[in-house]
């Protein structure tokens, strides 16, 4: 499959009234809750498919804990990968490692393992329905006990949010939140796994990418 521009596709971003730039605010203000919530103490991050990092970047460069965070960006494009790099740099977020990987597998994720937060934004509009519910079910796996998930998907028709949120309820989570900004055909969820974690497993697919247009 032919794949976007992703370098070109970020831009977006930069336009203040785009639906992913509404999208990258919320995710945003949910990290720094997270943050917040967590007073301090160590937090570890895993961004899935985290493209330039703007969002754990930004989030965490400008909040009073940003000393007790540890975070792995998992971005398979070198040059998306190389300014992820460079701006966590910029912002001297020494703890930040951006690793030029496959997000949808496993073995990636090893060295971050157990993580107290998690992001996956960006990627539930790009693969299939059963690679969504199968990467739910896995996130157990990659979880702290207490462990936030925030996550991004399209609502355009057929919408899969509604059968999403069920899944991650299946899986042991609860939710805290859940956004359709007005305007924007993103939405945001939030949730808090409320049962022990699952064992790492390696060796794991979790998904590809099966989309030629944007989510």
């Amino acid at each position: 499959m032919e794949q976007p521009d992703w370098r070109g596709w970020h831009g977006a971003y930069d336009d203040e009234s785009s639906s992913l730039s509404d999208r990258l605010r919320l995710v945003r203000t949910f990290i720094r809750q997270v943050l917040d919530a967590r007073n301090g103490r160590p937090t570890r991050v895993i961004s899935a498919c985290a493209g330039e990092g703007r969002d754990i970047i930004a989030a965490t460069a400008t909040h009073p804990a940003r000393r007790s965070v540890e975070a792995l960006l998992v971005e398979i494009t070198p040059a998306v990968a190389a300014t992820a790099r460079e701006s966590a740099r910029r912002h001297g977020l020494e703890r930040f490692t951006v690793m030029e990987a496959d997000a949808g597998r496993s073995d990636v994720y090893a060295s971050m393992v157990p993580a107290n937060l998690l992001l996956f934004c960006g990627i539930f509009g790009w693969i299939s329905d059963e690679d969504v519910f199968r990467t739910i079910a896995f996130l157990p796996r990659l979880a702290a006990p207490g462990a936030t998930v925030i996550w991004t998907r399209h609502h355009r028709e057929p919408d899969l949010t509604g059968a999403a949120r069920a899944r991650f309820a299946a899986a042991g989570f609860e939710e805290i939140a859940f956004v359709k900004p007005e305007n924007s055909v993103s939405s945001v969820g939030v949730h808090r796994l409320a049962m022990p974690p699952l064992e790492f497993e390696r060796g794991a697919a979790l998904f590809t990418f099966a989309r030629s247009t944007a989510p």
